[in-house]
């Protein structure tokens, strides 16, 4: 059987690579050289000219959020994909306290 797939991203070119995990190397993006980001296999990415999806996407990931399958649940949880989702989550995190990534990640906000 072959090596399972995951998702890396490169943020500047809105590119996205499913390619086999064999450990912590750094890869590079075959357009621009920088260095791709690791997202987990449960990811899907927004087409190239959805900007404000790539948005979205760059303040998961700079949040430290990722797209990793949980073995009970089949996928990644959820994830906000609109701005307004974002900054909901993220005004919930500055008057609670509560950690960026774990407010990103909340289904509903109190």
């Amino acid at each position: 059987m072959p090596p399972a797939k995951t998702s890396f991203v490169c943020l500047p070119c809105r590119a996205s690579f499913k390619q086999p995990y064999a450990g912590a190397w750094v890869r590079r993006c075959p357009r621009c050289a920088r260095e791709l980001v690791h997202v987990g296999s449960a990811f899907a990415a927004p087409p190239r000219r959805d900007t404000k999806g790539w948005r979205v996407l760059s303040v998961l990931l700079h949040a430290g959020v990722r797209f990793h399958k949980s073995c009970c649940s089949g996928g990644a949880g959820y994830r906000p994909r609109t701005l307004r989702e974002v900054r909901e989550r993220m005004a919930y995190a500055r008057r609670t306290g509560e950690p960026v990534a774990r407010a990103l990640t909340r289904p509903e906000v109190p």
